[in-house]
């Protein structure tokens, strides 16, 4: 009786090398060969002499999956296929990609790298031949083992089992060995007739290639390759969308090559996802590729685009509208409250200057957000500065066009690694997946990884790094225009520009303002009308109406905030100029006695505007009280000159009282006085008080004593005489002085612009004609020379006529003087320098260092919120950059990282730049197989360890990258520093890999797999049935541990719960149960019958399957 091999009582591995170990030949049949299996039984093999009558002869069939056999078998009206060479050819291609597939599943091991080695040598030596049986497909599976042994000279085994580990050991199956001697012949004689069958093909040596060619190959991999692989898929893409989209022709000699690349990548995201940013740094022409952007979406899909912009662009982009043949309107952006609840649908919206939209709760905000919502309109930003303080700035502009519970594929690994996937479902009410949870991030490698999806960003260093040509005669980088002319890259030059204070002067104006009374004095302000929240009384005589109920609640939200940007302005107005300093001061005091004025009178206070982001210095150059309606007319109280004394502030407040109560009434909110304790009229006397004896001591301001304004009127009339000069503050009040003062003393062709001006990009071109084509339309008598402007002004405008930019106030970011070099640091500029001149104390910067750290300190004191650029001024990177500027340290300027770009555009260009060197990677590159790996040399330091940077392909298509060291500890998920890490030159060596490669491969597989779950992988919102369902069986799992009721069935109910989004029909169901406050156990019954009835969760087999494909990986090692 033959002997069964079930893989159950006996397995047939042991039966097989039994009989292997006596035999000197064999012949195998299998439907299905696994590569890494064999090396089960090669120790066997491997004695043997190979050639003809000394080897393994292993013929493979052809077995379909189970559909396609089903589908073969019942087809209506197939003929019969004859085999031919041409699909003999196309079958032993396809097998082979097979076998190549093979080696690209699962992480590798130290054991089966050796395998695979020796069972590339057995098929070089001819010791094992591989063949394909092609005729038809062969499902048999035999092993035919001879023997020299003249009674029994052949064993055979027959059954069910292929070559594989699971075939011969684990998996049941059904084998009989098979001892008779005729019964073996006559399975010899089966084999050899389809051994020598003219359509079994010989496939030894390219299964030798396959092997030789993936992870297990015999000679290193060049590391180079490696990291260009990584490159390759991180862009995968920037890549499509060049492929994708084509540029209209009216832009084809105008775009550079990098703007075309912007502009095609930013297509595929807006097509692909709905939206896109477009944030290049300032000067590299956003707003023509923005252009270029609609005008595909416009010939592609016939759609009319809505360019909203700041009121002084307008009249840029109704040009730009104009010349490029937009199909469209143009809108100013203070228009959309009125304009946008009527306006008829626009497919496609362009908000320029989109950063100005950070504040969600904001009208303007809400105005849009809602118009494109209601129409669908796709959406494309455009910011030089896409988020300043927080990434929240970036979200609330994500916001206006992505649903914040939209499943965006992709999670906020960094935050769910420090907090755990349940503590963050616990703490935060929104899905893992969306907007909403990478709002909880503050991990830039979070952001960088959401923004890929959404953003094209690059800085001017990264153009000039690879996109510019080098001028052999003067070493300068160049972009050549489609006519063939030049457009070099100007340094940018830092210059201080020293005024005298002089402490010992009773006459110095400026010692006078930094005095430490008067910094004193700003310091200990309470700000009670910024913070009137705080004074409300609990126990009001009556309750407040519904409309005092809605400002109060306003009231509340907006006070540290408020109080944060107030007291900052204070101080930046005092740097910038005694002249705007005083004015600020007196409009305050003012403000405080119309307060008191209704307080002490018992009328109602007019409350303004209670959005913190109006009194940003960076988004408003004014001092005007804001109004609560959003109306951005001129206030009563902006020209306080000649109020000296309380009477005189007393009798102003008085009068001003009475316009705002009548004519200027709807403009604000008001709440009754008695709604306040006593304290606020305390508060606002003291402040005003302090503030009083403050312009006691400055005195008025003379303009003829004025240090600072002389040494600007030296550096534009003398130093810099008939030159183009661009002067900058942040302030309108400053702008105005200056504009004053410099006219006064004889300046020539100069003007002020603010955000008040009526026609900004009209002062734009008479200053700038040449850069803005104006030249034929602006006279030598309507030149200007000079233009003094805000940081308001200045978005957008091509000023680059000019090479000179004056920073009369330092901003208290150094990002904003990078801004404001590259207004005329732009594409076109001809000027091989550009002189950027910083304003400081002659004595040097300790002085501004002191005051600063003395706000910081007190902001903190009071936990008050700063304002935009407070966020840059802490900590000695921000004191060492004053250093450097007063310095006038070289490239203190250039203001950009590579870690500013957006990855894939990152990713990009390494790939271009390497194809670009060596054309034949286009090819090598993208052939490589899945899951191959290099060492390189590493530099260790203790951020940067040896280990393995490992590159992985989620379920979900997402790309997730990890570093690990030589413990299998994770050093780092972000993908732009291991991209970083794994950079190297062409010449790389590859060194041996470390002993435990693959093991700490797979660690990090592993660590992926944990994270990124199947369709799904996450619970939901705590308040949903999924997240609750899965609280109540784990919570009822764990009060029957060990019990009778722990069930297998129970645990697997949890598992797919945990894995998988519940079907419709379960959710109604247990939402029931859990409504009516059914018991843990009824839950759990309920929850396991539906498995039962395959109507719990969306299960499907493929999903089952799903795990992380390892894409390469890359070993570092200390040389």
């Amino acid at each position: 009786m033959p002997r069964i091999f079930d893989n159950i009582d006996r397995a047939l591995l042991p039966a097989l090398r039994e009989t292997l170990a006596v035999s000197d030949r064999a012949d195998f049949c299998v439907g299905y060969f696994n590569l890494r299996g064999w090396k089960r039984i090669d120790d066997y093999v491997e004695r043997w002499a190979g050639g003809d009558g000394q080897c393994c002869r292993l013929l493979v069939g052809m077995q379909r999956v189970a559909e396609d056999e089903l589908r073969a078998a019942f087809a209506v009206g197939a003929p019969a296929v004859e085999i031919d060479n041409q699909s003999a050819l196309h079958l032993k291609k396809k097998l082979a990609e097979e076998f190549r597939q093979q080696l690209m599943i699962g992480a590798p091991t130290n054991q089966d790298e050796a395998g695979l080695r020796r069972l590339v040598g057995q098929l070089r030596a001819g010791k094992l031949v591989v063949k394909l049986f092609l005729r038809h497909p062969l499902h048999a599976k035999l092993y035919v083992m001879f023997r020299p042994d003249p009674i029994t000279p052949a064993v055979a085994y027959l059954g069910s089992s292929n070559l594989t580990q699971a075939g011969l050991s684990s998996q049941g199956e059904l084998n009989v060995d098979v001892v008779d001697g005729d019964a073996c012949e006559k399975l010899a004689r089966w084999f050899e007739e389809r051994w020598d069958d003219r359509w079994c093909v010989d496939i030894s040596n390219e299964l030798a290639d396959i092997v030789d060619q993936s992870w297990a190959r015999g000679t290193p991999l060049s590391p180079y390759h490696i990291y260009i692989k990584m490159a390759y898929h991180l862009s995968e893409e920037a890549r499509h969308g060049l492929i994708e989209f084509r540029i209209p022709d009216d832009f084809e000699d105008t775009l550079f090559d990098f703007q075309i690349a912007a502009v095609k990548i930013a297509a595929h995201h807006l097509n692909k996802r709905g939206g896109v940013l477009i944030g290049d740094v300032v000067g590299l022409g956003k707003t023509l590729m923005a252009t270029a952007l609609a005008r595909i979406f416009e010939d592609d899909h016939d759609i009319e685009t809505l360019i909203i912009c700041p009121r002084n662009l307008v009249g840029m982009w109704e040009d730009h509208r104009s010349q490029y043949r937009l199909r469209g309107r143009v809108m100013a952006i203070t228009e959309v409250m009125s304009e946008l609840p009527t306006l008829r649908r626009y497919r496609l919206v362009l908000i320029d200057e989109s950063h100005n939209l950070r504040n969600r709760d904001g009208k303007r905000y809400r105005a849009i957000q809602e118009y494109i919502r209601k129409n669908e309109s796709k959406v494309v930003l455009l910011s030089a500065t896409p988020y300043n303080k927080t990434y929240a700035d970036l979200g609330n502009q994500l916001r206006l066009f992505l649903a914040e519970d939209r499943d965006l594929g992709i999670r906020p690994e960094r935050l769910l690694g420090a907090l755990g996937e349940t503590e963050f479902l616990r703490r935060f009410q929104c899905p893992i997946r969306s907007l909403a949870a990478f709002e909880k991030s503050e991990y830039a490698d979070d952001w960088r990884e959401l923004m890929r999806l959404y953003m094209v960003r690059r800085t001017r260093t990264f153009i000039q790094d690879n996109y510019a040509h080098i001028d052999p005669g003067t070493g300068r980088r160049y972009l050549t225009f489609g006519d063939g002319r030049r457009s070099y890259f100007p340094v940018r030059s830092p210059k201080t520009v020293k005024f005298k204070i002089d402490d010992g002067n009773p006459n110095d104006q400026y010692a006078r303002l930094y005095a430490d009374p008067v910094v004193e004095a700003i310091s200990q302000l309470a700000l009670p009308r910024y913070g009137l929240g705080n004074y409300l009384d609990a126990q009001p005589g009556s309750p407040p109406t519904s409309v005092e109920a809605s400002v109060i609640a306003d009231l509340g939200r907006a006070g540290k905030r408020l109080m944060g940007f107030c007291r900052t302005n204070l101080f930046k107005r005092l740097e910038s100029s005694g002249h705007a300093f005083l004015k600020s001061v007196e409009r305050h005091i003012l403000r405080n006695f119309i307060y008191l004025h209704a307080l002490d009178t018992n009328r109602p206070i007019p409350i303004g505007a209670q959005d913190a982001a109006l009194l940003d210095s960076g988004v408003v150059d004014r001092d005007d009280e804001l109004f609560a309606d959003g109306d951005d007319g001129p206030s009563p109280e902006t020209d306080v000159g000649g109020l000296r004394t309380e009477a005189d502030f007393h009798a102003r407040a008085a009068a001003t009282y009475q316009q705002y109560a009548g004519p200027l009434k709807r403009r604000f909110q008001w709440i009754r006085a008695d709604r306040f304790q006593a304290q606020l009229a305390t508060d606002l006397r003291a402040d005003a008080t302090a503030l009083l004896s403050v312009v006691a001591q400055c005195g008025a301001w003379r303009p003829d004593r004025d240090a600072k304004l002389k040494k600007l009127f030296e550096l534009i009339t003398k130093k810099h005489a008939g030159q183009k000069i661009l002067v900058f503050t942040q302030f309108a009040d400053t702008v105005d002085y200056l504009h004053q003062q410099l006219a006064a003393r004889g300046v020539g062709r100069i003007m002020g612009v603010t955000g008040d001006t009526e026609d900004p990009t009209q002062l734009a071109w008479r200053f700038s004609p040449n850069s803005n084509r104006r030249r034929d339309r602006i006279g030598a008598g309507d030149e200007l020379d000079v233009l003094i402007a805000t940081d308001v002004l200045s978005e957008g405008q091509n000023l680059q006529d000019a090479a000179i930019v004056v920073n009369y106030d330092l901003p208290w970011a150094i990002v904003r003087l990078v801004q404001r070099a590259g207004r005329i640091d732009r594409i076109g500029q001809q000027a091989e320098a550009i002189l950027c001149y910083s304003f400081l104390p002659a004595e040097g910067v300790e002085r501004v260092i002191r005051l600063r750290a003395r706000v910081r300190r007190r902001l903190r004191e009071n936990a008050e919120v700063v304002g935009t650029d407070e966020a840059f001024f802490e900590g000695e990177r921000a004191v060492q950059s004053i250093r450097d500027l007063f310095t006038e340290k070289a490239g203190i300027l250039d203001g950009d990282a590579d870690t500013d770009v957006d990855l894939g555009s990152y990713a990009f260009q390494i790939w271009k730049n390497a194809t670009d060197r060596d054309p034949a990677l286009a090819r090598t590159i993208p052939d490589l197989p899945n899951v191959v790996f290099s060492t390189k040399p590493h530099s260790v330091s203790r951020d940067q360890p040896e280990g393995v940077l490992v590159y992985v392909r989620t379920p979900e298509d997402n790309d997730a990258l990890a570093w690990v060291d030589l413990s299998g500890k994770s050093i780092t998920e972000s993908q732009f520093a291991i991209l970083k890490a794994a950079e190297c030159a062409p010449s790389t060596i590859a060194l041996a890999r470390h002993d435990h490669h693959h093991d700490l491969v797979r660690q990090a597989t592993e660590h992926v797999a944990s994270h990124e779950k199947t369709l799904g992988g996450q619970l939901g919102r705590p308040s949903g049935a999924r997240f609750r369902t899965y609280e109540r069986l784990k919570r009822y799992a764990d009060s029957v541990q060990g019990t009778l009721f722990d069930t297998m069935t129970l645990r697997r109910t949890i598992e797919d719960v945990y894995n998988f989004p519940l079907q419709a029909a379960a959710i109604d169901s247990l939402n029931r149960l859990l409504k009516t406050g059914a018991s843990d156990q009824t839950i759990a019954e309920r929850a396991m019958e539906l498995r039962e009835e395959a109507h719990l969760c969306i299960v499907h087999d493929d999903l089952e399957r799903h795990e992380p494909r390892i894409i390469c990986s890359l070993g570092l090692k200390k040389d």
